[in-house]
C-alpha cells in the first residue's frame, strides 16, 4: 500500500505539471487525495515491523520526518517556483516520491501474509469502521478525538497569525520574517519532541505520556492569548508545539495496542482521515473565532479543547493489556 501511494502519487503529480486548465488541476488533485495516503500506509508499516518496546520511538521518528517535510517543503517549493517556474515544482515533487518509493521497495520489508479469503475490490473501497465498534471502541474513539484536537490546534492559527503578530510587534517591517520564525521554530520543536518523547513513551507508559503531553500543550497554549511581544509568543509556541508533537507517537502506539493486527490498516486509515479533517477545519474555526471574539479567544478555545482531551484519556483509554502482561510475567 505504501508503494502504491508513492508511485501512484509520483505519476499524478507529474501529470499536474502539464495541465492547461484549472479543471484539469482540480481533477488531478482530487485523484491525488484518493490515491496517495503515504502517511497512513507508512504508519501501519512502521507500527507492524517495530518491536513493542521501540514502537513509540519508531513512530516518533516517522512523525519527525513528517514535521520536517512540512516545514522544508514550502521553503524549497518557493525557491523552485521563483527560479524555475511553478510547473517544475510538480515534477520535483514527483521525483521525490519516485525516489522514496524506490528506497522503500529496496530496503523496507514486512511479514505480510495475504488472508485466505480476501474481500472483493469493490468492498475493499468501502472504509472499514468495525474497529470502532469492538471492545476497545471507547479508547479508539477517544484517540481519534485527540488526533483531531491535535490537528486543529496545529492549524487553527494559520489564517490570522500574521495579523496577530502585527498587533503585538514593534517592528512592522519584520512581520513576515517574525511569522516565518514562529512557524519554523514551532515545527522544529514538534519534530524534536516526536523523537525524544517517542523514545521514552514505552517506559513511562503510552497513556501516561499522552496525558502529560496534552496537559503541557494546554498549559502553554492558553497564555498565548495574553502575550504582548513576539518573543513571548515565540517561547510559548515552541513549548506548546513541543507537547503537541509529543502527543502523536503515543497516540499512534496506543492505536496499535488497542487494534487487532488485521484491522490496523483500516484504523490508521481512519486516523489519517480524521487528521486531514482536523487540519482542514482548524483554519475555518480559527477565522470564525477571531472575527467574532478576537484573536485571544482562539488560543483560549484551543487550550480548553486540549485540556478536555487530556482529561478524557484516563477516563476512556484503559491499559488492561499492560496489566495483564505484567501479571503474566510475574506468574
Amino acid at each position: 500500500m505504501l508503494l502504491r501511494a508513492m508511485f501512484g502519487g509520483a505519476v499524478i503529480l507529474c501529470l499536474q505539471g502539464f495541465v492547461s486548465d484549472p479543471w484539469q488541476l482540480l481533477l488531478l488533485r482530487t485523484i491525488q487525495g484518493m490515491l496517495t495516503g503515504t502517511v497512513g500506509a507508512a504508519t501501519v508499516l512502521v507500527a507492524s515491523v517495530s518491536p513493542e518496546e521501540e514502537r513509540g520511538y519508531a513512530l516518533g521518528l516517522l512523525q519527525m520526518s513528517i514535521f520536517l517535510g512540512n516545514s522544508l517543503g514550502p521553503l524549497l517549493g518557493g525557491y523552485i517556483s521563483d527560479f524555475y517556474g511553478h510547473r517544475i515544482n510538480f515534477l520535483a515533487t514527483a521525483i521525490l516520491l519516485l525516489l522514496g518509493g524506490v528506497i522503500v521497495s529496496l530496503f523496507a520489508t514486512d511479514d505480510f501474509s495475504p488472508p485466505p479469503q480476501r474481500k472483493s475490490f469493490v468492498k475493499s473501497l468501502v472504509p472499514d469502521f468495525s474497529p470502532l465498534g469492538g471492545t476497545e471502541r471507547k479508547a479508539l474513539w477517544t484517540l481519534l478525538a485527540i488526533v483531531a484536537a491535535d490537528q486543529v490546534a496545529g492549524s487553527i492559527t494559520a489564517p490570522f497569525l500574521p495579523l496577530f503578530i502585527k498587533t503585538i510587534s514593534t517592528a512592522s517591517a519584520r512581520i513576515a520574517s517574525d511569522t516565518g520564525l514562529v512557524i519554523a521554530a514551532a515545527a522544529i520543536s514538534s519534530s524534536i519532541a516526536a523523537v525524544l518523547i517517542g523514545k521514552i513513551s514505552y517506559r513511562l507508559g503510552y497513556r501516561r505520556t499522552l496525558v502529560f503531553c496534552m496537559g503541557g500543550a494546554a498549559l502553554f497554549t492558553l497564555p498565548q492569548a495574553f502575550v504582548s511581544s513576539v518573543s513571548q509568543l515565540l517561547v510559548l509556541r515552541v513549548m506548546s508545539s513541543f507537547f503537541i508533537g509529543g502527543n502523536l507517537p503515543s497516540v499512534n502506539a496506543l492505536i496499535a495496542v488497542k487494534t487487532p493486527r488485521e484491522k490496523q490498516g483500516s484504523m490508521y486509515g481512519l486516523r489519517s482521515s480524521v487528521a486531514s479533517a482536523g487540519g482542514a477545519i482548524g483554519p475555518a474555526i480559527g477565522s470564525a473565532l477571531a472575527i467574532g471574539f478576537g484573536y485571544g479567544s482562539v488560543f483560549i478555545a484551543t487550550g480548553t479543547v486540549l485540556a478536555i482531551a487530556g482529561i478524557a484519556v484516563p477516563l476512556f483509554v484503559s491499559m488492561r493489556e499492560k496489566r495483564e502482561k505484567v501479571n503474566a510475567e510475574s506468574a
